[in-house]
């Protein structure tokens, strides 16, 4: 076969599935709105099952629930029929997948919520079937063609039913207020969980920093760096940030003066300031276009102020960045 009649062949098929998954429309009535609502108000664990390709559309839509804070898990009906039936507790919902509505496997896993009264939202495309049937919740999925020479083979069937999943997860999250906040409280590795993290997440902040009084002299500076080990200190006036010493600040100073100079001689007055809701990728920024180690933090309305002096909230060193892997 011509190497460009695979791509015409796989443009026939998107083309197909992409037509197909318009009929989606037809699902979002009063029991898609039904279905949102009792997730939302489920004060157990969404159970979310299926059996083969359907089954991995219920394992995908439950990690994407647990990812956004969602209490859920995928049961498979066939083990739930030796034995896991005990993971269903009565708090619990069941968020049940089938496009026929009629897999054999799902029979006592449906029978068993029936009898304990435990809600079922039932996802099918037949509304004389046994899911459906079953179902407290039901909603239909639109017949569709599936995109295979044969038109058998699972394409839009599992694609269509894929895109429900992810519209009911979307609107759950705009019920509960997602946001990326509460998305990096579930992400914390991976270059997502890198991209969301915050300065505040990784300062140094508290009785970690290392301050000194503007009226100190430049022994007591020195020994606060040496103590602290971030290399600088932060000169304080009246609660707020006078300047930085760095510890080669102190040492030079050290070594060409016998008496203790003025601190505010031979510190930094202009230090770099963040803000703490700032990502640390930013600030990694800010310091390799600076040639610096380490940023002051401070709060949003005071790095928006005019005032020289700002109060502080803490220390974002570079080691800090680079050991949460941001780059």
């Amino acid at each position: 076969m011509n190497k460009k009649n695979y791509i015409k062949l796989a443009k026939q098929s998107a083309a197909k599935q992409i037509f197909e998954l318009k009929k989606i429309n037809k699902v979002f009535n009063n029991n898609f709105v039904k279905a949102v609502e009792s997730i939302y108000q489920c004060r157990g664990k969404v159970i979310c099952a299926g059996v083969g390709k359907s089954g991995l559309i219920a394992r995908k839509v439950s990690a994407t629930l647990s990812s956004v804070g969602i209490s859920s898990f995928f049961l498979s009906p066939s083990e739930a029929n030796h034995g896991d039936l005990g993971q269903i507790d009565k708090k619990d919902l069941l968020l049940v997948f089938s496009y026929s509505g009629n897999t054999t496997e799902l029979t006592s896993i449906l029978k068993y919520a029936n009898r304990f009264n435990i809600k079922i939202i039932g996802i099918a495309s037949k509304p004389d079937s046994t899911l459906i049937k079953a179902s407290d919740i039901k909603i239909l999925i639109p017949s569709v063609k599936e995109a295979d020479p044969t038109g058998m083979v699972p394409t839009s069937s599992t694609s269509i039913t894929l895109l429900l999943g992810d519209c009911l997860a979307v609107a759950l999250m705009n019920k509960i207020k997602f946001s990326k906040e509460r998305f990096k409280v579930f992400h914390p590795g991976g270059n997502i969980g890198q991209t969301l993290l915050l300065v505040k997440d990784i300062m140094v902040s508290g009785s970690r920093i290392p301050k000194i009084k503007i009226s100190s002299n430049i022994k007591e500076a020195s020994s606060k760096i040496t103590k602290y080990k971030l290399g600088l200190a932060i000169v304080m006036k009246k609660n707020l940030v006078a300047g930085i010493l760095t510890d080669g600040d102190a040492r030079r100073s050290l070594r060409y003066n016998l008496k203790s100079p003025d601190l505010k001689k031979i510190m930094n007055s202009d230090p770099v300031f963040i803000s703490e809701n700032s990502t640390a990728s930013k600030a990694l920024s800010i310091m390799n276009k600076k040639k610096i180690t380490s940023l002051l933090v401070t709060s949003e309305k005071s790095l928006n102020s005019k005032k020289r002096n700002k109060n502080l909230r803490g220390i974002v060193h570079i080691h800090s960045i680079l050991q949460f892997g941001v780059k």
